[in-house]
C-alpha cells in the first residue's frame, strides 16, 4: 500500500493518514510503534549500561520498552489546541495514536499483547478500556451470520490476559439482535457492549453508527470522560457532510495515470483528497485508474485492445492527475498522458514526479530538447532537466530523501495556486523526493511560459509550475494529498476538480469561496 509521510519525515503506515483525516490532527514518527524500534531503543540502552550487565529478555525488558514508549508519546500533543491529550488510544491490529501493527495470535505482535497485559494493571481499571474488533461472517450458501469466529477470537484474547470491554463486530449487512444477544452471553458482556458496524454508503457514515450505539455515553461512564451528553458541533457537521455526500447528482471524472493501478491502496491519500475536493464543490468523484504502460506504443503492438481502452479512458476524463511514483517503467506513458493534457488544454495536476515528467515533457516538445530526462532515468542524458538533490547518494537509497514538512515560497503574485491558498505568501507541505528540478535550466522553461511559481526558502529548490494560457496546469513537488481533511481539501487538488467542472474562474472571481 502507499507509504504515508508525516510532518516530522515519519514514513508509516497508511492506516495513520486514515487518522489524521478523520481527526483532523498531526501525528509524529514516534506515534507508529515498530518491533525494530524498540528493540533498538533496549539495544541502545543495554550498550550505554543501563542494565548493569543483566540478561536482556523480552520479558521484562522489552515489555517494559514497549509500556515506557506509550507513556511518553500520550502526553505529545496531536491537534492544534496543543494541550495534553486527555485519551491515548492504542490498537494493537492496526492503529490509531499507535501503530503496532498484526493480529492477536501473530507471534510477531506477542511481546505487544504482553506489555498490554501488564500496562492494564499500571494504568488501573478505570483507566483502561480494551476494543477488540472481530468480523462477523455471513456465508452465501446459507445466510446465516456466524458468531463463532468472534467467540474464539476473544477466547484467544482472554487467555493471553486481556478481557474485552467492548466487542466491535464487522459484518456486511447489519447485524440481527439474536445474534448480538448471542456474542453477549458467549464472550461474557453486556449487550449494549456489542457494537456493530455494517458496510454502508461511506466510510464518513462510520462515525455516526458508532454514536448511534451510544458509544460516546459508555466511553463517559466507562472512563469517567468530562464530556457532554449532547453531539458535540463536529459531529453534527459530519452528519450533514455524510448526508451530502449521498445526495450528490453530478459527477466529475478524473483520469489517474500510475503504474501502481492494480492496488488502489498505493494511491490512498490521492483518492481521498480528491474526493474531499469533489464533496466541496458538490459532485460525485468517478476516478477511473489507468495504467501508464497501456498508454506505450509498445502496449499498442502487443494488446491493441488495452492501449485503446486505456487511451479512450484517458480522452473522456475531466482532468488528468500523474500522482508520485519511482523508476523508469511507465515513464513514456505518463510523458504521453501529460502531452495530451497540455495540448488538448485537460485540466492537469502532476504531484512529486508528476510535476518532474511535466518539465521533462515540456522541455522534449516545446524547448526541442528531444534526449530530455531525468538523471534518475538516464544518468548520461545531455539534458538534464531534473536532478538528483546534492544530498543524495545514489549508492545508498536508506534515509537519503527529503521528508516531511517544508516552506515553499510564492515568488508571484500572480499564481492560481496562491490564490487557491488563499493568497498567502509561503504554504508548508510534506515532501518524499530524491531529485528535482535543475535550477540552472528554470529560464529556458520561463522564456516559453512553464512559470515557477513556486521555491524553497533558499530559492534553489522548484516547488511549483503553471503553464501560461492553460485552464489548470500545475505541477507541485510536494505531496499536498497527506494534509486533505475532509472538511479542509487540499488547494491544489481542489483546483483541478475546479478545473474539470469548468468552475475555476468564477471560484477565484469570487474570492476564493465556493458557492452556496
Amino acid at each position: 500500500g502507499e507509504v504515508f509521510v508525516l510532518n516530522d519525515g515519519g514514513e508509516v503506515d497508511l492506516d495513520l493518514g486514515n487518522y489524521e483525516r478523520f481527526l483532523d490532527i498531526s501525528l509524529y514518527k514516534d506515534n507508529n510503534i515498530t518491533t525494530g524500534k524498540i528493540y533498538q531503543h533496549v539495544i541502545n540502552k543495554e550498550r550505554h549500561g543501563d542494565y548493569l550487565g543483566k540478561t536482556v529478555q523480552v520479558v521484562p525488558h522489552i515489555t517494559d520498552a514497549v509500556q515506557e514508549w506509550v507513556m511518553n508519546q500520550a502526553k505529545v500533543p496531536v491537534d492544534d489546541d496543543r494541550k495534553e491529550p486527555q485519551i491515548c488510544v492504542i490498537e494493537a491490529n492496526p492503529s490509531f495514536l499507535f501503530q503496532l501493527g498484526g493480529t492477536i495470535g501473530d507471534i510477531e505482535g506477542m511481546p505487544f499483547i504482553e506489555a498490554f497485559r501488564q500496562f492494564q494493571f499500571k494504568a488501573k481499571r478505570e483507566n483502561f478500556c480494551n476494543i477488540h474488533v472481530s468480523l462477523v461472517p455471513q456465508p452465501n450458501a446459507t445466510g446465516e451470520q456466524k458468531t463463532k469466529p468472534t467467540q474464539n477470537s476473544v477466547r484467544a484474547l482472554r487467555g493471553l490476559g486481556l478481557s474485552p470491554d467492548l466487542i466491535v463486530c464487522r459484518s456486511a449487512k447489519p447485524i440481527e439482535m439474536a445474534v448480538k444477544e448471542k456474542i453477549s452471553m458467549f464472550c461474557h458482556v453486556e449487550p449494549e457492549q456489542v457494537i456493530f458496524i455494517h458496510d454502508v454508503s461511506s466510510t464518513y457514515r462510520v462515525p455516526i453508527l458508532l454514536e448511534e450505539q451510544g458509544i460516546i455515553k459508555y466511553f463517559k461512564q466507562r472512563l469517567n470522560l468530562p464530556i457532554d451528553d449532547q453531539p458535540s458541533d463536529l459531529l453534527l457537521k459530519w452528519k450533514k457532510m455524510a448526508d451530502r455526500y449521498e445526495r450528490l447528482l453530478k459527477v466529475c471524472s478524473i483520469a489517474l495515470v500510475g503504474k501502481y493501478t492494480k492496488l488502489s491502496d498505493c494511491y490512498a491519500s490521492v483518492f481521498k483528497a480528491l474526493e474531499h475536493s469533489a464533496l466541496a464543490i458538490n459532485h460525485k468523484l468517478d476516478l477511473m485508474y489507468i495504467d501508464s504502460t497501456e498508454l506505450e506504443r509498445s502496449t499498442e503492438a502487443e494488446n491493441s485492445v488495452k492501449y485503446h481502452q486505456a487511451w479512450h479512458k484517458l480522452c473522456k476524463a475531466d482532468g488528468i492527475l500523474v500522482p508520485g511514483g519511482f523508476g523508469i517503467r511507465g515513464t513514456e506513458g505518463k510523458l504521453q498522458a501529460i502531452s495530451w493534457a497540455r495540448t488538448k488544454k485537460k485540466p492537469f495536476l502532476g504531484v512529486c514526479l508528476g510535476m518532474q515528467l511535466a518539465v521533462v515533457e515540456f522541455a522534449r516538445n516545446c524547448l526541442d530538447w528531444k534526449d530530455a530526462n531525468s538523471t534518475e532515468f538516464d544518468a548520461d542524458t545531455k539534458a538534464p532537466v531534473v536532478i538528483d538533490m546534492p544530498e543524495h547518494n545514489p549508492g545508498d537509497m536508506g534515509g537519503t530523501m527529503r521528508l516531511g514538512k517544508r516552506r515553499t515560497v510564492f515568488k508571484t503574485q500572480n499564481s492560481v495556486l496562491r490564490k487557491l491558498y488563499g493568497d498567502e505568501m509561503f504554504v508548508e507541505e510534506r515532501h518524499r523526493h530524491r531529485y528535482e528540478v535543475n535550477p540552472e535550466l528554470t529560464h529556458f522553461f520561463e522564456e516559453k511560459g512553464l512559470k515557477f511559481v513556486g521555491h524553497d526558502t533558499e530559492g534553489n529548490r522548484m516547488e511549483i509550475i503553471e503553464l501560461e494560457n492553460h485552464p489548470y496546469f500545475v505541477g507541485v513537488q510536494f505531496h499536498p494529498e497527506f494534509s486533505s481533511r475532509p472538511m479542509k481539501p487540499s488547494p491544489p487538488y481542489l483546483g483541478l476538480l475546479l478545473a474539470a467542472t469548468g468552475t475555476l474562474n468564477a471560484y477565484l472571481q469570487r474570492g476564493c469561496k465556493l458557492s452556496p
